[in-house]
């Protein structure tokens, strides 16, 4: 019977790839093989009777309530043309340099991360406001497309993020259960804000491996990342323009950090510092507000929508046995915690070609945490991990999607090939800092054990 559960999850990503929705996909294919089993007498109805339960628990879970929030915050400032402003501010500062101009783009990119989390976003947000003119400005399409494509993954890494936000609360769960498993029975916790601050040195030394090639790259070939002519930006007009969202994403994380405020309330305070930006740069009219609070709406309901269907999958997952399945097919591994940790990252980095960040931190840290965490590993390193993982897998040709969001808003006459040549270099970087992470832990659990003592 619990061979049904894999059969199941081979036909939910079957489906995806066939186009159909994630959410409908997710709870559609469950219910249909529990109706089969019901039928057939090897699965239990009782365990659908927990799904109301289950579901209010999902949508009155409070640490969920800023995802809404965060999402907001990052659609206003979007739409306020905060980062416009900001990219042209940033590039006539770097730009006299050479490869300046991708510095720009890798620095603007960061704070349109930290505050929408989406990748998608970032990238077609940073491909209609920086490819034109890097393009423009001579630089070689592989490098310009590579920078905006592993600029915009960073939303995976660079808290507060939506991402880290999900990935908190389900590792949360799994913690708990896995003590549980374990008969402790006072459970530790580990929060959303614990891995905000375990984000944030990888998160950096990423950003900094970044500016560093780019730096490299443009020393070593001047014709492919040339300066940009135009006046220098002055003192007082970067100030006005870096300040603001720095400021604002500053006390977002900050609050949290000091332990004044939790995740949904500093994303509160981030909504309402972003609405009162936007206003007082005059860059908000009722009309660019209703498109914020539409896309807010639209992003919202999608999340959850997955939430849900992620809900009914699991609980007819472990309704078949495929918990128990997992469990003891990771235990049965050789090297131990290390080595099962290491086929789930394989398996979430494939995974990652055919589902979003939000389907497999609803869908498969469930179904692997307990596992892997009951094995002795660190929450906190773990959801590091997962994150930049999923970063990569979503920076890969040919199907990671940061690649077609950015496909999509190119021009015409752009090659993919040098989209995919682009990310190359880029997607090395990011394991070289994986590779790091899992030799060095204390990146990832360091900051956070010593502000909790």
């Amino acid at each position: 019977m619990e061979y049904l559960a894999l059969f199941m999850f081979l036909a939910v990503c079957l489906l995806l790839m066939l186009g159909y929705p994630v959410a409908f996909t997710l709870a559609g294919t469950a219910l249909a093989f529990a109706a089969g089993g019901i039928l057939a007498g090897i699965f239990d109805a009782g365990f659908l009777a927990a799904l109301p339960g289950r579901l209010f628990g999902t949508i009155s879970n409070t640490t969920l309530m800023a995802v809404p929030l965060f999402i907001l915050m990052g659609t206003i400032l979007e739409k306020s043309r905060v980062a416009e402003e900001l990219l042209g501010s940033m590039a006539r500062l770097f730009g006299g340099t050479r490869g300046g101009l991708g510095i720009s783009v890798v620095v603007v990119g960061m704070f349109l991360a930290a505050s929408t989390g989406i990748v998608g976003a970032t990238v077609v947000t940073m491909g209609l406001l920086s490819l034109p003119s890097m393009l423009r400005t001579g630089y070689s399409p592989a490098l310009a497309t590579g920078t905006i494509c592993a600029t915009g993954t960073l939303g995976q890494i660079i808290p507060p993020s939506i991402a880290l936000v999900l990935l908190g609360d389900i590792l949360s769960n799994a913690y708990q259960q896995a003590q549980l498993n374990m008969n402790i029975f006072n459970p530790k916790t580990v929060s959303v804000g614990d891995l905000f601050i375990g984000a944030l040195i990888p998160g950096l030394v990423l950003v900094a491996m970044y500016i560093l090639y780019l730096l490299v790259y443009a020393r070593l070939r001047p014709d492919a990342a040339p300066p940009a002519s135009g006046d220098r930006v002055d003192l007082s007009t970067l100030v006005r323009s870096l300040l603001p969202p720095l400021a604002l994403i500053g006390v977002v994380l900050g609050s949290i950090l000091a332990g004044a405020a939790t995740p949904t309330e500093a994303a509160g305070i981030g909504a309402a510092g972003a609405l009162i930006l936007a206003l007082a740069k005059r860059q908000m009219d009722p009309g660019r507000l209703k498109e914020a609070l539409l896309s807010t709406l639209e992003v919202t309901c999608m999340v959850f929508m997955i939430l849900i269907g992620a809900a009914v999958f699991s609980l007819v997952f472990r309704g078949f046995g495929g918990e128990e399945l997992i469990h003891g097919f990771l235990l049965d591994l050789p090297g131990g915690a290390m080595g099962a940790t290491l086929v789930v990252m394989m398996v979430i980095f494939l995974l990652g070609f055919i589902l979003d960040f939000i389907e497999i931190t609803f869908v498969v840290v469930p179904i692997v945490g307990p596992v892997l965490l009951a094995m002795g590993l660190d929450p906190v390193w773990l959801g590091i991990m997962i994150a930049l993982n999923l970063q990569t897998s979503f920076l890969t040709p040919p199907f990671g999607f940061a690649l077609f969001y950015l496909r999509g808003v190119a021009p015409p006459d752009l090659e993919t090939g040098a989209i995919y040549r682009g990310v190359v270099p880029f997607i090395i970087l990011q394991l070289l800092l994986i590779v790091a992470l899992w030799f060095w832990p204390a990146m990832a659990t360091w900051l956070p054990a010593l502000l909790k003592q």
